[in-house]
């Protein structure tokens, strides 16, 4: 009997920093790194879940914009920091799935050193164009239009290797069509490129091109997605308009440095699980264009790992790569 009750002390003993530190996790506000810029998509979406994970944590979350390299900035800081909870990403397919294939040397492994925590939203993206750079009502329109004239078009991104980038060159390689890339450093820029005229069109978020879209600054032609949603329930798929099974999107999701505890892991997922379903928040981010999601910890990086190996088949596809 006492070897049982020393065994079960010593297995209790064992547990018990990690209990303790969960316990007393937080004690100081934790640092979310995003790679993309102050009103962004991406921006949009943390500040909504911020309050009610600020809530469910006890504790406070302040965003450190850390932009450039097509998040990479972001993710090599966090994947260097310590794993202690205080410091964690607010990463995307682009900076989890994309960079891996398309870069060519990476100072940090986007699946070795990160902890996934949870997904948080898939989002769409949908074709904007300024009518004053290229007249066409519809997909079709545009894709004869841009075949007419090889070269002369160019489009927006929001940056080397990010999801906009990504996905527009899927769309010129599907559609057979030739145009210039133009990268800017987030979404703002990009899209006031398009506004202004700079640029003939972008692959942007819904929820980022809304406001120039309903003020008939911008055109919207194509969702990004196989359905449409709610948020422009009247503008057809790219899929159903003229390129039958185009599928194309994003997801943004939280990690955390490589070791990071299991148990706060599962508090910061908790967190964002009743962050995604509290009413308000969930009909706002549906407003926007994105669909909430959460997953357990290890279905997400089930989720991270079969990203990274479908974007390596469509970046080897379209030949893209950066130094």
């Amino acid at each position: 009997m006492k070897n049982v009750w020393f065994r079960l002390s010593s297995v209790l003993l064992t547990l018990l920093p990690g209990v303790a530190l969960a316990q007393a996790w937080p004690s100081q506000p934790i640092t979310m790194m995003m790679g993309f810029p102050a009103g962004s998509g991406v921006d949009v979406v943390a500040r909504l879940l911020q309050e009610p994970m600020e809530k469910s944590l006890g504790g406070r979350i302040v965003t450190d914009y850390r932009t450039g390299a097509g998040g990479n900035l972001a993710s090599e800081a966090v994947a260097r920091a310590k794993a202690d909870g205080y410091t964690i990403l607010l990463g995307t397919a682009a900076t989890h799935g994309v960079n891996a294939a398309l870069y060519r040397k990476l100072p940090f492994d986007v699946e070795a050193d990160f902890t996934p925590i949870s997904p948080l939203v898939n989002v769409s993206n949908v074709l904007t164009v300024n009518p004053n750079v290229i007249g066409a009502k519809t997909l079709r329109e545009f894709i004869d239009t841009v075949k007419a004239n090889p070269g002369k078009f160019n489009y927006a991104s929001t940056g080397n290797g990010t999801g906009t980038h990504l996905a527009f060159a899927e769309f010129t390689a599907r559609a057979g069509i030739e145009m210039v890339h133009v990268p800017y450093k987030g979404g703002p820029e990009a899209l006031t490129s398009v506004v202004t005229g700079t640029t003939c069109c972008i692959f942007n978020q819904v929820q980022t091109v809304m406001g120039q879209w309903k003020a008939g600054k911008v055109r919207l032609l194509g969702v990004s997605t196989r359905n449409r949603i709610s948020a422009v329930p009247d503008i057809p798929t790219i899929s159903e308009a003229g390129l039958p099974g185009f599928d194309s999107y994003t997801w943004f999701g939280l990690f955390g440095p490589k070791g990071l505890d299991e148990q706060i892991v599962n508090r910061i997922n908790a967190a964002v699980k009743v962050a995604v379903e509290t009413p308000s928040v969930r009909e706002r981010l549906v407003q926007l264009g994105n669909t909430p999601r959460w997953e357990a910890p290890e279905q997400f990086r089930a989720t991270v790992k079969a990203d990274r190996a479908k974007w390596a088949v469509v970046v080897k596809q379209i030949g893209a790569t950066i130094d």
